[in-house]
């Protein structure tokens, strides 16, 4: 039987899990890392140290699993976008920390170029929108911000990448310098209709091409590990970004199918088949993958900052929980939140709003509120964000959902699932694999290595473990998205002094 690597290089933590032929796991290994906060609203991540710790994991769950090297036929790989890392390329070393997808720095530098003539270009030929959320002003700030950066990438001498990049540029000796078209189309720089790093853009955002690496397709040969890494060389045949790659793992391969995952944020997105659907209502057009040989395949995505992450914040933050599955009984010992609403923005809003100024907010307490009350206001915020996503979905696609498929490691949750079946009045599907992160990226390694003779030879392995049936009163649910629309307002626009 032929086995297949992916390594999931997530927001907090990194994990590589071994799967064999039927999508079944076998082995695991995950470790966080952590996370670095210099001001109010910044986000960073040491890339060497998720570098090293990915490669830790990829040892252990080989170890655990009792394979040879041998054994593994291909690599996929799946990450968090958007977040930047530039490196020298002589040895490699980043420059500074990575700057992750939800920080904020760059929200000033946006209204630079927030220009009707340049919202038009970005938003035409990226399908995203001028927001911090992606790479670009990101990359930008680096070189203006670095002593030398942008003397040294205008010599050539510099590398960018999202994570994907690096981690294909360490694991190959630095041989490799690539990505796929899922992660590319979510910098700013790249153009949808063309499939290829855009010179407008580039030039609008001052970056060399020098510092882009090559873009291939999500499935496809990217090249072999250095032999050292795990005893011998292995083939990496699949790279993905994390909520396209869920979006395969679910195997929603029709146009039209959905899902969402509750991982550090929440991603909704929608198989739009071979059109670039553009949007109306607040969310973005972006590739979904493409397997060699055949056409791009595209989606409608909505992008929710704080998802999971809200329930950290709960343990972290408040200390009102030891656990994030503790979240659970404390919020299901009260019958509802009291009346109390926390709008979970606390890293501004994503999609459909769009706010890098907005912060989180609790409101509606009286004396009688607790600890209870919030956890639960918490997980209907989570959900509250997913159904303004569905409802700006519907709008852009004409199509109706009568269900939608979930997956990350908050959906392990009842209650949450049945808050959002309530709140979505609609079916939420849950299956027996969650990880479908991880899942999507060993399929796409696996079509690359020829252990699955096309994309519909992967609906077979999609089994489900619950279908939570909305059950919520019509008038409940009316008065509860009334509640939550008047608190979002209350929060947009809240920071005014800005953090240069």
């Amino acid at each position: 039987m032929p086995y297949l690597m992916s390594l999931d290089e997530g927001t907090t933590s990194c994990r590589t899990i071994i799967f064999d032929e039927n999508g079944q796991s076998v082995a695991t290994s995950q470790h966080e890392f952590q996370q670095h906060f210099p001001v109010p609203g910044w986000v960073e991540h040491d890339a060497e140290e998720i570098r090293d710790t990915q490669f830790r994991t990829m040892r252990e769950a080989l170890e655990q699993s009792g394979l040879q090297p041998s054994e593994i036929a291909s690599i996929g790989i799946t990450n968090q976008r958007e977040t930047v890392v530039v490196w020298d390329r002589a040895t490699g070393k980043p420059i500074h920390h990575a700057i992750v997808w939800q920080d904020r720095r760059t929200a000033d530098a946006i209204a630079k170029y927030d220009s009707p003539g340049n919202q038009e270009m970005v938003s035409r030929a990226t399908g995203l929108r001028l927001d911090p959320y992606f790479s670009a002003t990101k990359i930008a700030w680096l070189l203006d911000h670095v002593d030398g950066a942008r003397a040294a990438a205008e010599a050539g001498r510099l590398a960018f990448g999202t994570i994907d990049s690096w981690l294909l540029w360490h694991l190959t000796g630095g041989s490799v310098h690539a990505t796929d078209i899922s992660n590319a189309c979510r910098t700013l720089l790249f153009n949808l209709k063309t499939g290829q790093w855009d010179d407008d853009l580039l030039s609008l955002f001052d970056i060399p091409r020098s510092m882009l690496p090559d873009i291939r397709p999500c499935s496809c040969q990217f090249g072999t590990t250095e032999a050292g890494i795990l005893g011998t060389a292995i083939p990496i045949g699949g790279m993905i970004g994390d909520q396209q790659s869920a979006l395969f793992g679910q195997a929603c391969i029709e146009t039209g199918m959905a899902k969402t995952t509750y991982g550090t944020g929440c991603f909704l997105l929608m198989n739009t088949g071979e059109e670039v659907v553009s949007s109306q209502h607040g969310l973005l057009s972006t590739v979904a993958w493409q397997v060699e040989g055949q056409p791009a395949v595209y989606a409608l995505e909505g992008s929710i900052f704080m998802g999971g992450a809200s329930i950290q914040w709960l343990r972290d933050g408040l200390g009102i929980i030891d656990s994030a599955p503790d979240v659970n009984t404390l919020a299901s010992s009260v019958p509802d939140s009291g009346g109390v609403t926390l709008v979970p923005a606390f890293a501004g809003f994503g999609a459909p709003v769009w706010d890098p100024y907005a912060r989180a907010t609790i409101q509606g307490l009286t004396r009688g509120s607790t600890s209870a009350h919030i956890a639960r206001a918490t997980l209907e915020g989570i959900a509250l964000q997913v159904v303004d996503l569905l409802q700006a979905m519907e709008q852009d696609s004409g199509l109706q959902l009568s269900q939608v498929r979930v997956d990350g490691g908050a959906a392990a949750s009842d209650l949450l699932m049945q808050i959002q079946a309530d709140l979505l009045n609609r079916v939420v599907r849950r299956p027996r694999v969650l990880e479908t992160t991880a899942l999507g990226a060993s399929f796409m390694a696996g079509l690359s290595a020829g252990v699955y003779s096309d994309q519909q030879d992967l609906t077979r392995y999609w089994a489900l473990d619950r279908e939570f049936e909305p059950a919520l009163p019509a008038a409940d649910r009316q008065q509860q998205l009334r509640r939550w629309h008047k608190a979002v307002e209350r929060s947009k626009n809240w920071i005014e002094e800005k953090p240069s």
